[in-house]
């Protein structure tokens, strides 16, 4: 990836040597100084909303209030984006002549440096601002002299901070543990505060024994704040013997009889699920996000920090994070871009690097047969994936814009690519290939790839889940709209998920129906309809249609997932999302969810 200079802009008139000069300089100076004030009081301004929603959080998940979460949910995405168009309006007028003008930007950045140098949430702060100064020049790459740029070694903090609470084991497991729920304080009663701190002990002993060889333990620290989630309450920790980790993490739920333990979770797998890139963000109070991430990192070695910032609900900075891990990947590597594996899109040329964990998404400049959206419409659907619950079945994806590569990094047949179906957002040169938007997502195994290249059983397991991908997005009140498997993924956790968006909407805008029976023995051979269709029928018996794969394959859907091809599964889950009724999904198995005894 190159880093252009900016060209900056010639100096407005009067710029002559003397005291006119003299005179310039110093309301150039002033102007700073305003400037990075008001960028600072706005940065202050987005900070303290975003928090005043975050901590709207407990009161909901006491309350029960799962609809008014995800209002919440929504208002938070949005605070961001409404200060910055506020700010960036003002500072158009407040700089006039000036706004394009290169000194002053190097100059506000100085002054905004100086103010946020103490601050505790100073990597947030450097991102907003990065984002003003995108938005107020035009700039390709990155200029170090205008943003806030570092591709060197970082270091993040240990976790070892006042966020922590630190247990031991006095007297008995059950005991440490009931005290942790304890330290926990909600307006409604544990259900079973006894009973679930039992649970919970002997779930950390039988692992304990599994991956440590004993039940013995250090210590256990948990954070202090709780993370919120849709109906979740979820108690964040780890265990510590000597220089050994592993999380710990206890969901709750708040059920009509108190709160509960829902489950206890310890192998770095089940954490990971738990902060996936497939799921909604989350509502945490974190007064010092480095501090929050750093111990997250510690139970969560393989999580990029990128993707740590983005589940606690920082998707900027994590972008931010993202792209700079990017650059430090290109700098210490060798490889070249290639084309992604899998079946060609009809709407999005993708690519993605060897070495790297992710793939570039590119909406083409047209789109195959029969697509008929437009670039607009496949945007707004990636805007409604990102405002939406994605329940652990849609990956997470950031928007960039005005990236630059260097050229010999690419390989030839995707430049070639990149020329032929997206010549309107990739300028390519002698040694740079500039892109003006693009989306990046994790990369995953194509599910239609999986399944020629895995095992009966692995494929197996992968088609059922599948099967499950569907259902959990109807229930979320999504329809993915096309069920071809090349639009599906495998995680590395062996999770089935969606990533192609440009047809998906919302479940209660599709008018699903009952197939006509054929009237003649001409209509039942004919390829084309033989009765009215509108632009949001949709027929599940054709579902089977989608199913290209192996028969034995299409023999364990039939046997798993039969519902899927009714219409009365379909209407059902319409009428519970139009009654107001919002279903559970958890970050875990059932299996390992705690069973209860009627009335325990």
């Amino acid at each position: 990836m190159n880093e252009p200079q900016h060209s900056g802009t010639a100096q407005p008139a009067g710029n002559a040597p003397g005291k006119g000069a003299a005179l310039q300089q110093s309301k150039i100076r002033q102007l700073a100084r305003t400037a990075a004030a008001a960028i600072h009081e706005a940065f202050d301004d987005y900070h303290s909303e975003f928090k005043a929603v975050t901590r709207r959080a407990q009161e909901r998940f006491e309350r029960r209030e799962w609809s008014k979460w995800q209002d919440d949910a929504v208002e938070r995405l949005e605070i961001r984006e409404q200060v910055l168009h506020r700010l960036v309006a003002g500072l158009r007028i407040m700089l006039d002549g000036y706004a394009d003008n290169h000194g002053l930007w190097v100059g506000i950045k100085e002054a905004y440096a100086r103010l946020i140098n103490q601050r505790r949430d100073v990597e947030l702060a450097e991102t907003f601002y990065n984002s003003v100064t995108r938005r107020m020049l035009t700039t390709v790459g990155v200029d170090q002299s205008l943003e806030f740029v570092w591709f060197g070694a970082t270091t993040i903090p240990t976790g070892n901070t006042p966020v922590l609470r630190v247990y031991s084991q006095v007297s008995t497991l059950d005991a440490m543990i009931e005290a942790i729920l304890r330290d926990y304080a909600f307006a409604v009663p544990y259900r079973d505060l006894e009973g679930d701190a039992s649970r919970v002990a002997r779930v950390m002993e039988g692992y304990l024994c599994c991956f440590w060889d004993t039940p013995d333990f250090d210590a256990v620290e948990m954070l202090r704040s709780v993370f919120y989630r849709n109906k979740g309450a979820y108690l964040v920790g780890r265990v510590r013997k000597r220089n050994r980790v592993i999380p710990i993490i206890l969901p709750l739920l708040n059920t009509d009889a108190g709160i509960v333990v829902d489950a206890a979770l310890f192998s770095e797998e089940e954490a990971s699920v738990v902060f996936s890139f497939t799921r909604s963000y989350f509502h945490v109070d974190a007064e010092i996000p480095g501090d929050l991430v750093g111990f997250l990192k510690s139970i969560l070695p393989l999580k990029p920090v990128a993707e740590l910032y983005i589940a606690i609900g920082y998707n900027k900075h994590g972008k931010t994070e993202r792209y700079r891990a990017l650059y430090r990947h290109l700098d210490n590597s060798n490889d070249k871009f290639e084309i992604a594996r899998g079946a060609k899109g009809m709407v999005m040329t993708v690519f993605t690097l060897p070495s790297y964990d992710m793939v570039f998404k590119i909406i083409k400049d047209r789109f195959a047969y029969p697509k008929t959206s437009t670039r607009a419409q496949v945007m707004d659907r990636y805007r409604l994936v990102f405002k939406h619950d994605r329940v652990g079945r849609m990956v997470d994806a950031q928007e960039f814009e005005g990236l630059s590569f260097s050229r010999d990094r690419f390989q030839p047949d995707l430049l070639a690519e990149l020329q032929e179906v997206a010549a309107n957002t990739v300028t390519i040169t002698d040694d740079e290939v500039i892109i003006k938007h693009l989306y990046t997502e994790r990369r995953l195994y194509p599910l239609d790839l999986f399944i020629k290249e895995m095992s009966f059983e692995k494929s197996k397991a992968a088609i059922v889940d599948y099967g499950n991908a569907i259902a959990d997005l109807a229930a979320a009140n999504i329809f993915p709209g096309d069920l071809f498997i090349k639009n599906f993924g495998v995680t590395r956790h062996g999770r089935v998920v969606f990533y192609d968006y440009d047809e998906l909407c919302l479940l209660t805008e599709c008018n699903f129906r009952v197939m006509p029976a054929a009237r003649t023995y001409e209509d039942e051979l004919s390829d084309q309809p033989w009765f009215a269709v509108a632009e949001n029928d949709i027929f599940p018996e054709e579902f089977r249609r989608f199913l290209w794969f192996p028969a034995p394959l299409r023999k364990v859907m039939e046997e798993h997932h039969s519902r899927l091809f009714s219409v009365d599964f379909w209407r059902g889950l319409q009428a519970r999302t139009g009654a107001g009724e919002i279903l559970d999904f958890f970050p875990y198995d059932q299996e390992q969810r705690f069973r209860r005894e009627e009335g325990e």
